[in-house]
């Protein structure tokens, strides 16, 4: 493993589950457990699964010019967003191409908190921050246990009062085992699913109770990895993996629009004087190509990078494959030319394992409509 500069508290129990700490975002991560991954798959998708995904980079904003930071670099209309409620968000560069997704949650009047990934939110916090009415804190002790599938509200229910009441992206201070924390209805498998905000000196025992206490309705603990078969499923992207990033166009420097995405939704209507507000404006209509799934005829999985093909010219690559073992289909999410983009498209995949026939397929593959993530009760 590489150094890394921030350490999870759950690192030896992960390594105790065969995991070599992989890095993500400065923190080694459980990419694999030495076990099947369907295995991990299927809890998920029919019991439960817990997860450290800690290595998401929390940052707090406290004070009266909290919001109009966060409104400048961000494409929410925050006065919107009330204390105990988060938004999904995206930010953009001055070229209107976006460079990181967060949930920016409001936790008091003039206080909240952006959860985000690899991307450049923190830089872009403190830029904007400099010399404003506002306190900037990088949280690396808070941790982060997510806690989906259709049983974690029942295994939940039974030690957090009023946790059936708890609307999706919504949050609420609370305890869990005596210990404080903020359980907020939020998640990355399209699953009903909570995460469980918790100080390093208590991660270690949340961990552990919930794995002893929820083994009898088959709680079991899932390694970061499996979250790339349950988002291909419900199509949340992941950056860079799904970007020109890690994709990139011959002759065009890296960055891609809202529109070519399909975050487009993210920005609130009539907002504007985001930063990036008037060129996302200006490209709409001038997508290059467009993220769309692909259901392809192979038992297994596709690979990363592999290529889409239609009339025998290269049309697209897949950016994340998944083979689903409930379902038996092999699916993935792909970056294709905005033509090909359309429900029954004829294409064919050519990678170094799998040369098949597939179809283009609108996501979500797995509960469309979100009527698991977003029940009530």
């Amino acid at each position: 493993m590489p150094l890394t500069w921030r350490f999870s508290a759950l690192a030896d129990r992960h390594r105790a589950l065969g995991s070599k700490l992989e890095d993500w975002s400065g923190m080694g991560t459980a990419w694999t457990y030495a076990k099947d991954i369907y295995e991990e798959h299927i809890a998920i998708r029919t019991k439960a699964g817990l997860m450290d995904v800690s290595g998401l980079k929390k940052v707090h904003l406290v004070g009266p010019h909290a919001i109009a930071v966060l409104d400048y670099i961000t494409t929410r209309d925050l006065t919107k967003i009330y204390p105990g409620k988060s938004v999904y968000a995206c930010m953009l560069n001055e070229r209107g191409h976006f460079t990181d997704d967060c949930i920016v949650y409001r936790t008091g009047p003039n206080s909240f908190m952006l959860v985000h990934g690899s991307g450049s939110g923190h830089e872009e916090v403190v830029k904007q921050a400099a010399g404003r009415n506002v306190a900037v804190l990088f949280d690396d002790d808070l941790h982060d246990l997510s806690l989906q599938g259709p049983l974690a509200v029942e295994y939940l229910a039974k030690h957090v009062p009023g946790v059936r009441d708890l609307k999706y992206f919504h949050h609420m201070p609370t305890t869990l085992f005596g210990a404080p924390i903020t359980l907020s209805r939020t998640g990355y498998t399209g699953e009903r699913g909570y995460e469980i905000f918790c100080r390093g000196q208590d991660a270690g025992m949340i961990w552990d109770t919930i794995l002893a206490e929820g083994k009898s309705l088959g709680i079991i603990p899932c390694c970061f990895s499996v979250l790339d078969m349950l988002r291909v499923e419900s199509y949340l992207l992941f950056y860079p993996y799904d970007n020109s990033q890690m994709y990139p166009f011959a002759d065009q420097q890296p960055g891609d629009s809202l529109w070519e995405l399909g975050l487009d939704f993210t920005v609130s209507p009539g907002k504007s004087g985001f930063r990036g507000a008037e060129e996302h404006a200006r490209l709409k209509g001038k997508e290059r190509f467009r993220i769309f799934g692909l259901l392809i005829d192979t038992n297994g999985p596709a690979d990363l990078g592999d290529a889409v093909y239609a009339d025998g010219k290269q049309v697209g690559v897949i950016t994340c494959p998944c083979y689903s073992k409930l379902t038996n289909r092999s699916m993935a999410i792909m970056r294709v030319e905005v033509a090909h983009a359309r429900q029954g498209a004829r294409l064919e995949v050519r990678g170094k394992n799998v040369q098949a026939k597939a179809i283009a397929h609108t996501i979500s593959f797995d509960d469309p409509e979100k009527k698991k993530r977003t029940a009530v009760g």
